[in-house]
């Protein structure tokens, strides 16, 4: 038994955590290939190595995934110190190297010398697709930095196989991220890069992206709808995120024939953004002027924010209530009771819903049957779980205002 335990404990050794051992940098320069500095690691593994994230047989294990921060050419090679199989025979350690090549398209090298022979050809790359945007970000380390938005489409030449070694980021850093069939002509993909100098040339270096599916609506009508949408990490909290955003829904804004512009199964974090970007372009309208926002939600809103912006009736009512909360003086007892009314008849739908729902048990379930879904619809409860969601969403509203006030 104690050996057994023994023998347990050593091949714990030999597991590592792939968040960890994987290791990706974005490189402009040789020297950047050998800085820890420009290293960074996935938020998630699961897809490639399971729930657990780990990686068994090695001890020291590293992933390396380097990209010129262009054409985003790859290097990818595995490095241990030691493997299971030196110390236990019968042991055979996990393919890392299998499950890598699953993901990151075929065209990689593995010899260092190699790829950063590739950094000499980043002048050459240019960016795909149509400039719809530009913007600057000031940093304190390098001044103004210029960026760019694109749009392309899969029959840019080239594009099809950046896109390949692209969406690869999507494994690491969305926990439900799944590739996509990019033939489809229906797709749109945006890209952000930024341009800077190196040795006197212009170059360009990839900071995110979004990928479009353009839904049919009948009879002569598309849906834009955002799939996909990543900002790298070494670029995350610099607002490129707004930018992409604010700049597709001008985009589509332009187009007669969109209807609106939604999203798949949308994160909070995204969400959030889009909020930020909607009432940022709907300040301005005149239905949304602060004098009309204490009369309550309004057709007009509804019809102008359609007609102008493209955006949904569900999506205008959270602006409006984003606006309104600006405008009112949240220390007047009768002002804030007046709003916060207002928000929970929104949040009181669901609910609403499920006492529907209750009235229809009632003519076919047995009585110990309907008691227990009474319990589980207990007013008192309700009224609790509507004060919370209150309390949540008032506090993104606010951080949406301090955002939105930093940036005026």
């Amino acid at each position: 038994m104690a050996s057994l335990h023994t023998m347990e404990k050593k091949l714990a050794e030999y597991k590592c955590d792939t968040n960890d051992a994987i290791c990706l940098k974005l490189v402009r320069f040789p020297e950047d290939v050998d800085d820890d500095g420009t290293t960074f690691h996935p938020e998630y593994s699961h897809q490639t190595f399971g729930d657990d994230e780990v990686a068994f047989g090695y001890k020291g294990l590293q992933i390396q995934l380097f990209y010129t921060a262009g054409n985003l050419s790859t290097l990818f090679k595995v490095k241990y110190s030691s493997t299971v199989t030196e110390m236990f025979d019968c042991v055979e350690p996990d393919d890392v190297e299998g499950k890598i090549r699953e993901i990151v398209p075929a065209g990689f090298t593995c010899n260092t010398d190699d790829f950063v022979s590739l950094l000499e050809k980043e002048a050459n790359f240019k960016p795909f697709g149509t400039l719809l945007h530009s913007y600057t970000v000031h940093s304190e380390e390098a001044g103004e930095l210029t960026y760019q938005i694109h749009k392309a489409n899969i029959t840019c030449p080239g594009f099809q196989e950046y896109h390949e070694r692209l969406q690869t980021f999507l494994m690491w850093f969305i926990e439900t991220a799944s590739f996509i069939d990019a033939d489809d002509d229906r797709w749109d993909f945006f890209l952000v890069f930024e341009k800077y100098n190196k040795d006197g040339e212009t170059h360009y270096a990839t900071v995110g992206y979004m990928t479009v599916y353009n839904y049919y609506v009948y009879p002569d009508k598309t849906r834009p709808r955002v799939s996909q949408m990543l900002i790298l990490p070494p670029f995350q909290g610099e607002g490129h995120g707004a930018q992409l955003l604010e700049a597709v829904h001008r985009f589509y804004c332009s187009l007669p024939k969109v209807q609106d512009i939604t999203a798949e199964d949308p994160s909070e974090n995204y969400v959030k953004l889009r909020d930020y970007v909607l009432v940022k372009l709907c300040q301005g309208l005149p239905s949304f002027a602060a004098d009309k926002l204490h009369l309550g939600f309004s057709a007009d809103m509804v019809n102008e924010a359609q007609d102008k912006l493209k955006i949904n009736k569900k999506h205008a009512r959270r602006v409006y209530e984003i606006l309104r909360l600006r405008a009112t003086d949240m220390s007047d007892e009768e002002k804030a009771r007046e709003y916060r009314l207002e928000v929970k008849k929104r949040l009181f739908g669901p609910y609403r819903k499920n006492q529907r729902e209750l009235a229809k048990m009632r003519k076919c379930l047995r009585p110990e049957e309907l008691v227990s879904h009474m319990n589980q619809m207990d007013t008192r409860t309700q009224h609790e779980e509507l004060e919370k969601s209150y309390q949540v969403v008032v506090e993104d509203y606010r951080r949406i205002i301090e955002r939105l006030a930093t940036q005026a």
